[in-house]
């Protein structure tokens, strides 16, 4: 197994840290931290510095949908539900039932859920685009005031 590497990335709403390999990063996550920690060096490999400046175009409102190497770790369940995330457009929202149904299995709303919140790629697989099927916003890992603040971003920036 590759060398595990972390970066720290100071976002407008906190600072996410990156975990990753040469291979890919399989870790995007807001951090509750008010210091960078993990700051970039010349061994941060390629994988980590590509989503690091991604990211960053990301928050700039430059970018809409992430191309560096990532890695999905998880159930064939849990992938299938991730890897089906970003069908939800940027500046868009879906719900779970959205997420059930595009997976072939409606009556999976609740696993849905349940694996939305484990997402370790947040913003890159958007899970913060998941809302109630009553259009409320529902949990997020990294917070609901940060759910709003994405949905608004990409609201903002997206192409009308």
């Amino acid at each position: 197994m590759s060398d595990k590497y972390m970066i720290d990335y100071q976002s407008p709403i906190g600072i996410v840290e990156i975990t990753g390999t040469e291979e890919g990063v399989y870790s995007v996550l807001f951090t509750e931290r008010d210091i960078l920690q993990y700051p970039l060096t010349e061994n941060t490999p390629k994988s980590l510095i590509d989503c690091y400046q991604q990211l960053d175009l990301y928050f700039k409102g430059e970018l809409e949908t992430f191309s560096f190497p990532y890695i999905v770790e998880g159930t064939d369940f849990q992938k299938n539900v991730w890897n089906t995330l970003p069908s939800i457009s940027y500046g868009k929202t879906g719900s779970y039932k959205d997420i059930a149904a595009a997976i072939g299995n409606e009556k999976a709303v609740r696993a849905v859920g349940s694996t939305n919140g484990k997402n370790k790629l947040c913003i890159v697989l958007p899970c913060h685009r998941i809302i109630g099927s009553n259009g409320s916003l529902t949990g997020y890992a990294g917070g609901l005031w940060r759910k709003e603040w994405l949905l608004e971003h990409e609201n903002k920036h997206a192409p009308k």
